[in-house]
């Protein structure tokens, strides 16, 4: 008996949203224990809310592509993919996420898989039929399925001895953007000298003795947390 899959295509790419249904297609034509109907497309954070919305009073959806950098909602208050994510772990806590992105940085790697927890994670740089294919059978079959630029950043992570919070994260990555350490307790809900604090931690952790916080970011993209 045939196993019944639905899709639902986040992207405003047509040209990726394209490349996932070939490889949708693929994948059904080489098994022959799988049907994938019901494939919808949204193109930005209201088509996708309003079909989330349709598919909780339904049957839901059971795989979701999902893309990270998205026109936002007309109301502003879905400004991404990343919030999407949410929205769709609380509304359909069945349906599987493969998230796609562009963003390769550490961090945005490491808040997305936090925040989102993806069954896929996919950086488009990686992208090829064959990975799209192996990211479709891998969330079916044996989730999750990263590919290699997460793997890189989740084993470099699992190498750290070092635990780093959220606030040291937020912090390495302001500081990498150039953000002067008198702007930051109106990003971090901290106090400046909490903050230089964290930072003198933090130069601990990475064993940096020079004083510029250069030699701090340096330091942090080399380990992989930035």
């Amino acid at each position: 008996m045939k196993k019944i899959y639905s899709f639902l295509i986040i992207e405003d790419h047509p040209l990726i949203s394209g490349s996932y249904l070939d490889a949708i297609q693929s994948v059904q034509s080489k098994n022959e224990n799988l049907s994938f109907e019901k494939i919808g497309i949204a193109k930005n954070c209201d088509e996708a809310h309003d079909q989330i919305k349709e598919a909780a009073k339904s049957k839901g959806v059971d795989i979701i592509f999902l893309d990270i950098q998205l026109p936002p909602s007309s109301d502003g208050k879905i400004i991404s993919g990343e919030d999407l994510g949410v929205l769709i772990r609380k509304t359909l806590p069945d349906s599987k996420i493969i998230v796609s992105t562009m963003f390769n940085d550490n961090y945005r790697i490491f808040n997305i898989i936090n925040t989102v927890d993806p069954d896929g994670f996919l950086v488009k740089n990686d992208l090829n039929p064959d990975v799209l294919k192996e990211a479709i059978n891998k969330v079916i079959n044996a989730p999750p399925f990263y590919s290699t630029t997460v793997m890189q950043f989740i084993r470099r992570q699992y190498a750290a001895r070092e635990s780093i919070d959220k606030f040291g994260r937020k912090m390495l990555y302001e500081l990498s953007r150039g953000t002067k350490m008198k702007e930051l307790p109106d990003i971090i809900p901290l106090s400046l000298a909490a903050l230089e604090k964290r930072k003198r931690h933090l130069k601990e952790i990475f064993n940096v003795e020079e004083k510029e916080d250069r030699f701090l970011i340096l330091a942090a993209k080399e380990k992989g947390f930035i």
